[in-house]
């Protein structure tokens, strides 16, 4: 089977990272509570920025996010590998900038995620993945935005969506841990 992922906060938890950074960076110290009760993508409300500040701080900080320390979703690493070990093909669709394809790629498979060639696709609009996808003719499909796995919705994929705050409103198959895909699998 075929099997695409999404990376941020589909596999690896980068805005709770970000937040730390944020609370870092503006010497404060916002309870990680709230940034779980969060009903946005976006992080910076909670430090009182307005959005043109909280893009700014964003990618001031994005070399720093994407590239050091963020940790995968526990059982992500793990899960996956078991997936290109049983056979299945590992595709990653991300909305990053293209400028960050290979160093991304490269961040990844120090992790220790599975990495093939020819199975890494970024540099697309969120709206945009949904071309890949299909070119692809993935089986599965996890992400955590609303508005990527809407655009799913009639395609015969079956699009799981990373369970958070802030994609409460979308009905469709939910993952909220990675140990669960196994038995996702079984059904």
């Amino acid at each position: 089977m075929k099997f695409g992922f999404d990376i941020d906060d589909t596999l690896i938890n980068l805005r709770e990272y970000a937040f730390g950074l944020y609370n870092k960076k503006l010497q404060k110290n916002i309870d990680l509570e709230i940034f779980k009760a969060l009903k946005t993508v976006e992080i910076h409300h909670p430090f009182g920025l307005q959005d043109v500040e909280g893009k700014e701080l964003w990618n001031s900080l994005r070399e720093e996010i994407y590239f050091t320390d963020c940790p995968p979703f526990p059982m992500a690493v793990e899960t996956l590998n078991e997936l290109v070990k049983s056979g299945h093909d590992v595709y990653y669709i991300t909305a990053r900038n293209k400028e960050f394809g290979e160093r991304t790629k490269e961040w990844m498979q120090r992790q220790g995620f599975p990495m093939q060639e020819g199975h890494f696709y970024c540099g697309m609009e969120d709206h945009e993945k949904i071309h890949i996808i299909k070119k692809l003719e993935l089986d599965f499909y996890f992400d955590d935005k609303p508005q990527v796995v809407e655009t799913l919705a009639d395609t015969v994929v079956q699009v799981y969506v990373k369970d958070h705050p802030y994609n409460q409103e979308v009905k469709m198959n939910r993952l909220k841990d990675w140990s669960e895909l196994a038995s996702i699998l079984k059904k």
